[in-house]
């Protein structure tokens, strides 16, 4: 027969069976928790595809040799960043949630965001020479 308290979720000062410690935050905090995390997988996985599509399906830019995968490995680099970085933020704010402290600024939006604009300009910077030769 179980135990009555195995059920109850840890108090202040106890671990969880992921081991973070802290009270049980409200239900609705941890689920939006997970959405963002889900979210930020969802991104990492489109540019891990979008890479790879990129230097596999693309046809070759005349007299750009590289200019796919030039294009193509950073999206799936940063795929590769964006899906590790969402599980250690998701990490952050659960404990932050459960120790009942400020959630912490997420770097993810301006790695994308720099790193997108990167790969525009490469973009940008390829198809020109392509044009040019």
């Amino acid at each position: 027969m179980a135990d009555a308290h195995a059920a109850e979720p840890p108090g202040r000062g106890e671990q969880d069976t992921a081991g973070l410690a802290g009270s049980e935050p409200d239900p609705r905090f941890t689920f939006a928790n997970e959405r963002t995390f889900l979210a930020w997988s969802r991104t990492a996985l489109a540019l891990v595809v979008a890479g790879l599509a990129i230097v596999q399906l693309l046809p070759p830019f005349p007299g750009v040799p590289l200019g796919r995968h030039v294009l193509g490995v950073p999206l799936i680099v940063l795929g590769a960043v964006i899906a590790i970085a969402s599980y250690l933020e998701w990490v952050r704010s659960q404990r932050a949630l459960r120790l009942g402290q400020p959630l912490p600024r997420s770097i993810l939006p301006g790695v994308l965001a720099g790193t997108v604009a990167c790969v525009a300009v490469a973009a940008g910077i390829v198809l020109l020479l392509s044009a040019l030769r």
